[in-house]
């Protein structure tokens, strides 16, 4: 299985960009979908989930309204959109793969079987 995450880079504060991530080796309609994100010297924080089982979202309440994850079966990618970020949102931002689906799970690191590699995420004010 592998995780491909892109779109990251520097960005100014009320702009926006979106994060893909790209997955192969699974059946990736019948997987959730997360985004994480670890900034320097914290510990990685969930996001933003993408339930397979009910079609439902879910975010962290830092991003809630700001920022949108949505999924491309067809594609089998898996988007955050960022909408008027902070310089609070610079962080590394990790895609994953889970086979759970309520919030709960969703919401927890140990949940997620594999991971991309992270994409660096910079905002200027």
């Amino acid at each position: 299985v592998q995780l491909q995450a892109s779109g990251g880079g520097l960005v100014q504060a009320v702009s926006f960009l979106r994060l893909s991530c790209a997955v192969s080796g699974l059946n990736f309609r019948i997987y959730s979908m997360g985004w994480f994100r670890q900034a320097p010297g914290k510990a990685r924080e969930f996001v933003a989930a993408h339930s397979y089982k009910s079609g439902s979202t879910y975010y962290a309440d830092s991003v809630k309204g700001r920022f949108t994850i949505s999924r491309d079966n067809a594609k089998n990618t898996v988007y955050l959109q960022v909408n008027s970020p902070d310089p609070e949102d610079t962080a590394v931002y990790y895609c994953a793969v889970s086979g759970y689906y309520s919030y709960s799970d969703l919401t927890s690191r140990g949940k997620y079987h594999y991971w991309g590699q992270g994409t660096l995420v910079t905002v200027s004010s």
